[in-house]
């Protein structure tokens, strides 16, 4: 799944039919499913994202949905939106960590910045695992035993110069921001 997808879940046809056209041409991604227990069947741990779920549905509700998924992996933010505004409900929505509580029919805007709020308090995607080469796997372990740009460029017979453009190289492959993360990740990576 694409890290920007909106899961909507929505019995109305009309309304998911409607909102993921408004989202898909505000960039982005949407799955939709017409019922709770479609999108439970569905749901994969490594999927990322936002769900907006109808309150009322055949079956489960969007809060049962919502209560269901509190315990699963994907842990996917919620939006709940409702056309019978309740107190109750929206109290309920809340202490089980909903991101907003939308009456329909909502405003478009509200409900864009709502997203990009669930969106933003997602955590960091993983970074992709990329190769390193043979000369920059040679700094790495230069690195981790604790020697410096020049030494190790006089140990391989490179400048210190290169040795940063290795390391950075490095640092940018694995998602390390500083030399300790970077010592960090590659005895995460050797055990």
């Amino acid at each position: 799944m694409h890290s920007q997808t909106v899961f909507i879940v929505e019995d109305d046809a009309s309304v998911r039919d409607a909102l993921s056209l408004l989202l898909s041409l505000r960039g982005y991604a949407t799955a939709v499913f017409a019922s709770a227990e479609d999108f439970l069947g569905a749901v994969a741990a490594h999927w990322r994202g936002v769900v907006i779920a109808d309150i009322r549905m055949p079956g489960m509700s969007g809060l049962d949905l919502q209560a269901a998924l509190a315990e699963h992996p994907a842990r996917l933010p919620f939006i709940i939106v409702t056309g019978h505004g309740d107190i109750a409900a929206a109290r309920q929505a809340f202490k089980a960590g909903a991101v907003d509580f939308l009456e329909k029919p909502f405003d478009d805007e509200r409900l864009l910045r709502s997203i990009e709020e669930a969106m933003r308090g997602l955590p960091p995607e993983p970074r992709a695992a990329q190769s390193i080469s043979p000369r920059e796997r040679e700094v790495l372990d230069l690195v981790v035993q604790g020697l410096d740009n020049r030494s190790i460029g006089e140990r391989l017979a490179i400048s210190p110069r290169t040795v940063e453009v290795h390391k950075a190289r490095v640092m940018a492959k694995l998602g390390a921001s500083n030399l300790p993360e970077l010592i960090r990740i590659a005895g995460e990576r050797r055990g």
